[in-house]
């Protein structure tokens, strides 16, 4: 299983620094066995996201995909508008289960717009920007997302 995380910060993109949310997704799945190919920034830019997420999809070099950040109702929060733009088929579950997992923490949930999707066999998958938040969501999900895509590779 191979896998890709993408952190959407302009000001992080600029300053080339890290990704705490990156880090510790990338711990977390390599633990359940998946090789992280790449993990980085990348600017606030639905077209940037967009023809990365495609590229990866179509070349087949990795099995998931996962974003974090820039997925709330603000202009640059671009995450799920490049993932429809490339998904061949959505899948609102995903989404919609991390938000009724998070209302328990706070009602600012209800504005967040987080998509996921398949383009090929990839799965792709819109987190939040916190590292807490994008570690317990994947968490949450995380047995789902390894049958998914062990059941694609086949």
């Amino acid at each position: 299983m191979r896998a890709a995380i993408f952190t959407l910060d302009t000001g992080a993109y600029k300053a080339k620094a890290e990704s705490a949310a990156a880090t510790a997704l990338k711990r977390m799945l390599e633990h359940v066995g998946f090789e992280v190919r790449a993990a980085s920034v990348l600017p606030q830019e639905r077209a940037v996201l967009a023809s990365v997420l495609k590229q990866l999809a179509d070349s087949g070099s990795v099995d998931l995909i996962l974003t974090t950040g820039a997925v709330e109702y603000r202009e640059r929060d671009c995450a799920p508008d490049a993932l429809a733009d490339v998904a061949d088929r959505l899948l609102p579950g995903i989404p919609e289960a991390l938000r009724a997992y998070n209302i328990r923490y706070s009602k600012k949930i209800i504005l967040d717009r987080s998509a996921a999707g398949i383009r090929k066999k990839t799965l792709i998958i819109n987190l939040p920007e916190s590292a807490k938040m994008a570690k317990e969501d994947m968490e949450y999900i995380l047995p789902e997302v390894v049958q998914v895509v062990e059941t694609m590779s086949l």
